[in-house]
């Protein structure tokens, strides 16, 4: 079939040339995320809250070069070096940021973790990726307990971090106080330049029937973060941005730190809890003008009377469809539509409604089609093979995704035969304009607010309770966060399935696994729908 890859010759220049600069044989990450930039100007605004106010703190370039040039030496004392992988257990602060530049000076590899996850995830993706030293910040560094082998970096810790090798120890278990680190260390004198094949960030996916997979991020792809902040979200110098995503997981991470770096523009880090009325008055107050978030914001804004008092120049969806009621309402409340884009955390975004004027046409400014995910992003050339969204590899330049970590046989199973294309595991179609529209998943992945969460991390939990002989867990549609989670669980003979039961499956999910990937029903059941081969057949219980 002929991929669809509607751009022109100054838009393929303009990604030709990205590609050039951060696939370089010679590309240094933390030159061009940081070094490069005006050390005055703002990199991000930390907000928090103080009773009725709002804490607004700006950290720039130069802060967050000098910060992380100390930690980088510190880091190199405790072992960390080209190629070592190190986890990172944080929410939106500083800290993360100074983290991850610090990395890339060494040329060294950053897992991130979500704060949501409990022990075994963290775990389970620390050990994936043989990281030996993690760092995170005070209310987190609980979840490591247990977890041995592991230095531990902790921000906000103060005098607690006097583990057994202390603060600013060399190699070997212990922990370690963040700030004293930094503060102990010289400036690490230059960066590692790792290349554009370089690792940069080693992410986890959510897993469908086996352990989450790990994805190398490598330094080039940010030719392709930064092509979606310039054509897919179109942020300008006159911006206020605010990617409200957290950066645990591909979007955040990707357009929430690594994209506002590269492109010199700040982005907002607010480090309370999600509301509507807090996201509201924060998108008020602050002034923001271009806002990306996923749906579920969306729906729970809609639903607030909070929403008054601003209005945004761009509004972009990203982790699942938008439903029509959003887009009908969000043009009143906020004076502009909300744009879906698509992605995955294979890739990045690739195909939007993009809001950047003139990328297939100059001059033109595109026409939101409503129900579309939109058209493939510069720099890719998609198709619909075997009913699935599809990449066409040889003509997608910006495409990054070589294969999951150690798992040849999950990698193959994404491409065709030939190689030419990688099948999304998304059904969907496109029209004779281009325009792609988002049919089902094909795997089982289930997308909750945003969130992609496999069913085997939450059935591998259940399954341990000595209640519970059999399990299946699927998602269930819900107009807030686009899906939850329910269990069908089978119980061992003579056990009674009620509702006290059902509370302690549920809690041994929130402690298990994570917080918010906790059944919202579960179903006790005589047996689960599998096929002859023993598979279980979750589309028959989500059909119930």
């Amino acid at each position: 079939m002929t991929p669809t890859a509607p751009t022109h010759s100054s838009v393929d220049a303009e990604v030709a040339a990205l590609l050039a600069e951060y696939g370089a044989d010679d590309a240094d990450a933390a030159a061009l995320l940081v070094d490069r930039h005006d050390p005055d100007a703002i990199a991000f605004r930390t907000v928090g809250t103080d009773g009725d106010e709002l804490v607004v703190t700006a950290v720039t370039y130069g802060e967050l070069a000098a910060r992380s040039r100390r930690l980088a030496t510190g880091l190199a004392g405790l072992g960390v070096e080209r190629g070592s992988r190190v986890g990172v257990l944080m929410g939106k602060r500083t800290e993360i940021v100074v983290t991850l530049l610090a990395l890339a000076r060494l040329g060294a590899v950053y897992i991130p973790l979500f704060t949501a996850f409990a022990t075994p995830a963290i775990e389970m993706r620390l050990r994936g990726g043989g990281a030996e030293v993690v760092v995170t910040e005070a209310s987190q560094v609980g979840k490591l307990e247990g977890i041995g082998g592991l230095t531990t970096v902790v921000a906000g810790a103060g005098s607690e971090a006097s583990g057994p090798n202390g603060p600013g120890a060399g190699s070997g278990p212990g922990v370690v106080d963040f700030d004293d680190l930094v503060a102990r260390s010289d400036p690490w004198e230059s960066s590692v330049a790792v290349g554009g094949d370089g690792h940069l960030i080693l992410l986890f996916t959510s897993g469908t029937t086996g352990a989450p997979k790990g994805v190398p991020v490598p330094v080039r792809a940010l030719a392709a973060f930064v092509a979606y902040m310039r054509f897919g979200l179109d942020v300008s110098a006159d911006d206020v941005f605010w990617n409200a995503a957290d950066p645990g997981w591909a979007y955040g991470l990707y357009y929430g730190i690594l994209g506002p770096l590269a492109i010199g523009r700040p982005n907002l880090l607010l480090q309370a809890g999600f509301t509507p009325e807090l996201t509201a008055r924060v998108l008020r107050e602050l002034g923001v003008t271009n806002f990306a978030a996923a749906p579920t914001v969306y729906r729970s804004l809609s639903k607030s009377t909070a929403v008054q008092g601003f209005s945004l120049r761009h509004a972009s969806s990203a982790g699942e469809p938008l439903t029509p009621d959003v887009i009908e309402w969000a043009t009143g409340a906020l004076g502009t539509e909300v744009r879906d884009h698509y992605g995955q955390t294979e890739h990045g975004m690739f195909i939007n409604n993009h809001w950047a004027p003139g990328i297939f046409e100059p001059g033109v400014v595109e026409t939101l089609i409503p129900g579309s995910m939109g058209r493939p992003m510069p720099g890719f050339a998609t198709g619909i093979v075997d009913g699935q969204i599809a990449i066409d590899v040889p003509a997608s330049p910006a495409m990054w995704f070589t294969g999951y970590l150690d798992a040849p046989e999950k990698t193959a199973a994404r491409f065709s035969e030939d190689g030419r294309w990688y099948l999304t595991g998304d059904t969907g179609r496109c029209d004779e304009d281009g325009n792609y529209f988002f049919t089902a998943r094909d795997d089982d992945v289930i997308i909750m607010a945003g969130y992609r969460i496999g069913p085997f991390d939450v059935e591998s939990v259940l399954i341990t309770h000595p209640s519970v002989v059999d399990v299946a867990v699927v998602g269930r549609p819900d107009d807030l966060r686009g899906e939850v989670l329910e269990a069908f669980v089978v119980l061992a003979d003579g056990v009674v399935g009620d509702g006290a039961l059902e509370e302690q499956l549920q809690q041994l999910v929130k402690t298990g696994f994570a917080a918010h990937a906790y059944p919202r029903t579960v179903h006790f059941v005589d047996a689960l729908p599998k096929t002859p081969s023993g598979k279980i057949q979750r589309f028959v219980l989500r059909q119930r």
